[in-house]
């Protein structure tokens, strides 16, 4: 398929308020990094100084058309002590989803996206016994304060990625190499998203609470194999069916355990899914297979897996479908539009209700322990001088928006001459 029309999915943009904001605050990550755990030895304190570009990000979000914006709070900046709130920074964020509002841009809100305010780190994390407390307060006031443009709400984005990256593998703070914490913080984070959608329900009850989860497709690396077939339905069930049941139903089923005060019942309006790639499994790892196309982290490119992940999902929670991110690192926008066109013709040729589609991401930005060097975005960034220049798979994009799919046209502009790169 190389034109068609995306009728009842809308497209939109993501970002994460770690990635782009820049500032010199007290976060997990900029301790992090002041430890020198980032490959390049950058620092989310730079980032795209989003904080300062608001304005000058918002005309770019309305040049590319864009219907729909996701976008992250920085909880340090608006709680930097227990307890004690910072006027201006909320004002900020209220000045920013209305002026999104102002130009036709319904926002997104995602509460936690991998970033704790430093306070917190200090109590545990995630291990804190009043984590629980500390989002709930956390949460409660910005649904308060933005709630007059903001009725989506992502509570935690990607628990299986944050639980496993920082406590199974250890690349992100704080480092830890233990699976029962793994565990444990993937208990802590669901039982943090249904309190949170039970409170942001009594606040606004009209509102549109989901996850935003880590799906990927998983397959044997040898399907002859028969440890490798059972090594990748484990797989497959640690990093997201188990947390997905028990984040979206209130049933926490093994290796999870059963938590006082939960019931089970409907924590979920939409199901929100990340998705980027397919895991090649040997054992209890994440692996590619050879000979397939990958992107510039070495990351599988499987569009088909994003239907397959869709599918399952959609019949055992129904609900819209929205995808929350899909995107590639491609540093030299070279194959990002075929992987845009690719993923969308996907979920054209599909009959699942996928009503919405967030590219990630919006502009070039911070990416977490890798620092500065993968580019993920439609829009170019120079992180020396700030400026920013919509690259040709952004112009694409907003083609389609602009087309409500894609056209012969663009197709032969902008996908037709482009390949993947093969492992």
């Amino acid at each position: 398929m190389t034109a068609f029309s995306l009728s009842g999915c809308e497209l939109g943009v993501a970002s994460a308020a770690t990635q782009i904001e820049g500032g010199d605050l007290d976060t997990n990550w900029h301790r992090w990094a002041a430890a020198g755990r980032i490959a390049d030895g950058s620092s989310p304190a730079r980032a795209a100084d989003h904080w300062n570009r608001v304005d000058e990000d918002l005309e770019l979000l309305k040049t590319l058309g864009v219907k729909h914006y996701r976008m992250g709070i920085e909880w340090a900046r608006v709680e930097p002590a227990p307890g004690e709130f910072d006027e201006a920074a909320i004002a900020h964020y209220r000045d920013e989803v209305a002026a999104l509002r102002a130009a036709g841009i319904t926002p997104l809100v995602t509460l936690h996206h991998f970033n704790l305010p430093g306070w917190l780190v200090d109590a545990g994390g995630w291990g804190s016994r009043s984590m629980k407390v500390d989002f709930g307060r956390f949460a409660r006031r910005m649904v308060t304060e933005l709630g007059e443009w903001v009725n989506e709400w992502i509570p935690i984005n990607e628990p299986n990625v944050y639980a496993t990256q920082a406590y199974l593998w250890g690349h992100w703070p704080p480092g830890e190499r233990s699976l029962p914490k793994a565990l444990a913080v993937m208990q802590a984070q669901a039982e943090v998203h249904i309190a949170a959608y039970q409170m942001i329900h009594a606040l606004q009850p009209h509102a549109l609470v989901g996850t935003a989860s880590h799906l990927r497709a998983f397959a044997p690396a040898d399907p002859d194999n028969p440890l490798h077939r059972v090594a990748a339905k484990a797989s497959e069930h640690l990093f997201q069916r188990a947390l997905l049941k028990a984040m979206n139903t209130g049933v926490f089923g093994w290796p999870f355990r059963r938590p006082s005060g939960v019931v089970p019942g409907r924590y979920y309006d939409f199901q929100g899914i990340n998705y980027y790639a397919r895991s090649s499994v040997r054992g209890l790892s994440d692996g590619v297979a050879e000979g397939v196309p990958v992107n510039d982290l070495g990351w599988e490119i499987y569009p088909q897996g994003l239907i397959e992940v869709c599918r399952w999902v959609h019949a055992a929670y129904p609900s819209p479908l929205y995808i929350t991110e899909n995107g590639t690192c491609d540093n030299t926008d070279a194959f990002r539009a075929k992987y845009v066109h690719d993923h969308l013709a996907q979920i054209a040729a599909s009959e699942l209700p996928i009503k919405r589609y967030y590219h990630w991401c919006f502009t070039d930005n911070w990416e977490w322990a890798d620092g500065e060097v993968p580019r993920f975005g439609l829009v170019e960034l120079n992180y020396e001088t700030q400026a920013r220049a919509i690259k040709e798979s952004g112009h694409f994009y907003a083609d389609i928006i602009a087309n409500a799919g894609v056209t012969a046209q663009a197709y032969q502009r902008w996908v037709a001459s482009q390949r993947y790169r093969i492992n």
